[in-house]
């Protein structure tokens, strides 16, 4: 007798865990706001994603998140830099079941009360 079953595949859009991620990673004390990334020039034009400040990759079935992040004045850098690792990764694989095998966290800017105020 042959069985015949069906797999099933879920795809799960680079899109969703940047906004996954970008959610956790707002979540963490001391996190002013996601940045800008750094932009290579040469890969603008082609890279729509060149502007974000969240990017995911994944690679053979493994995730690589890369988050840019500016903190409050104040904030201890190591400390917040692990939080958002952690939170980022407990949320995207919490979520999506996926493997997160590691979150770069840059460090692009620290928010000033001064600047915050004279934005207003």
């Amino acid at each position: 007798m042959h069985t015949n079953e069906k797999a099933t595949q879920l795809s799960i859009s680079t899109d969703v865990l940047e906004k996954i991620a970008t959610i956790a990673t707002k979540e963490v004390a001391g996190v002013a706001s996601i940045s800008k990334r750094a932009v290579d020039l040469r890969g603008t034009v082609k890279n729509k994603s060149a502007f974000k400040g969240v990017k995911a990759e994944s690679v053979n079935g493994a995730i690589v998140m890369n988050v840019f992040v500016t903190l409050k004045q104040g904030a201890k850098v190591n400390e917040v830099a692990e939080a958002v690792q952690k939170n980022v990764k407990e949320r995207i694989q919490s979520m999506t079941g996926a493997a997160v095998t590691r979150v770069n966290v840059t460090v692009a800017d620290i928010e000033f009360e001064e600047e915050k105020k004279s934005d207003k």
